[in-house]
């Protein structure tokens, strides 16, 4: 007999969405994954990386040229003084250096807060450390309901796990957020730990804040990044993580053991697209927005209600005017008799809220979603 570690983890809603589209043929709007090739030039550097000879193991922090490029770029972006090695480590994806972190700065019976609904990687590696999941949910609008977060921060709260741009909600944190959030944890040990993939992901001329931007959080914050979000290569899992050195310590002595380093020709290839092609990163937020409006404007004419959508590449669609079904159901429903697959978002909730509202990935090509829109919009209202 098998004592499992997350007896009451079910398979993650991406995998069985995913999956039933693939047995109904549906357009898949589900998994967050882009449908597009990226930049070919990222192919032939990473391929000019292996020729050259980076193919033995980088070192346990990251590629040293890249590490340096990193802590620079945030160091202009944030008023940081970060140092390679030292402030930053490259990672085996954002889900990685999440779970990484936790691990190593979550100790058995401490608590940890998440705002629900919560990306599906943070709660069980909570648990996995030996702690419990504090879920908060947001407002209707997605924003903080602070005064429930200052009662519920205790002796007992090790970590603050904070995501922006939001998914799926969309929403952005804002500076007063940060310096509301440093007065509640000024007199604690408290750890933020700030998910920051979407941050180039940032419509409606709008700004990416990030919690490293806080000098008064500084010392207590964590931040991860996907370079697979950014430049669509989300199958290469390759991400960092950045902070307070006292952290990024702790956070080396796990990673070290758990992945120790990551694809070296990966690395150098990144950088030099990164030198290369500097406006591949300030073209990714028009461009998304675009996909956005594209997939709004095809929805207009159906029943389907998009709400407010600042950054990420989701969007949230309200179907009350369809059906009163719980969304596992409704999406169950719109990928068999409809032909698309999206999310619901009950399931990223510990206990969800009275709301219809499924999550849809714009990131696909045009076609396919004017396809899946006029699907959509065969939906009748109800009566």
């Amino acid at each position: 007999m098998i004592k499992s570690k997350l007896g009451a983890i079910e398979t993650s809603i991406f995998t069985v969405m995913t999956a039933l589209a693939q047995k109904h043929g549906a357009i898949n709007l589900a998994q967050g994954f882009p449908g597009f090739s990226p930049d070919s030039r990222i192919f032939e550097f990473t391929r000019e990386a292996m020729e050259q000879g980076h193919n033995q193991y980088a070192p346990m922090s990251g590629w040293p040229p890249l590490n340096a490029f990193l802590c620079e770029a945030l160091n202009t972006a944030h008023g940081t003084n970060f140092s390679p090695g030292h402030n930053l480590t490259i990672t085996a994806g954002a889900t990685q250096a999440i779970f990484t972190a936790i691990s190593a700065l979550v100790h058995p019976g401490d608590e940890v807060i998440v705002f629900d609904p919560a990306y599906d990687c943070y709660k069980p590696a909570i648990r996995l450390a030996g702690a419990e999941p504090v879920s908060i949910p947001f407002r209707a609008d997605f924003t903080i309901p602070w005064n429930q977060l200052q009662s519920r921060v205790t002796s007992r709260t090790r970590m603050i796990i904070v995501n922006t741009p939001h998914n799926p909600g969309g929403t952005l944190w804002q500076p007063a957020d940060w310096q509301r959030l440093a007065d509640i944890v000024e007199d604690s040990s408290t750890i933020i730990l700030s998910d920051e993939v979407y941050h180039q992901i940032v419509f409606d001329g709008q700004q990416h804040h990030s919690a490293l931007a806080c000098a008064r959080l500084r010392d207590r914050t964590l931040a991860t990044y996907s370079f697979g979000k950014s430049f669509h290569i989300t199958g290469w899992k390759v991400g960092y993580i950045a902070g307070a050195e006292k952290l990024m310590r702790e956070y080396q002595k796990v990673h070290q053991f758990n992945v120790f380093s990551v694809h070296h020709p990966s690395q150098v290839g990144l950088l030099k697209y990164l030198e290369n092609v500097p406006e591949a990163r300030s073209q990714l937020a028009p461009f998304y927005q675009e996909k956005r409006d594209l997939l709004a404007d095809a929805l207009e004419s159906s029943a389907l209600r998009p709400l407010p959508c600042h950054g990420s590449y989701f969007s949230l669609y309200d179907y009350s005017a369809i059906s009163r079904e719980p969304d596992v159901e409704f999406t169950r429903r719109l990928t068999r008799d409809i032909g698309v697959a999206t999310i619901p978002i009950s399931v990223f909730y510990d206990q969800p809220p009275e709301q219809h509202l499924i999550r849809i990935c714009f990131a696909k090509q045009t076609d396919t979603l004017l396809q899946a829109a006029e699907r959509l919009c065969t939906l009748a209202p109800r009566v």
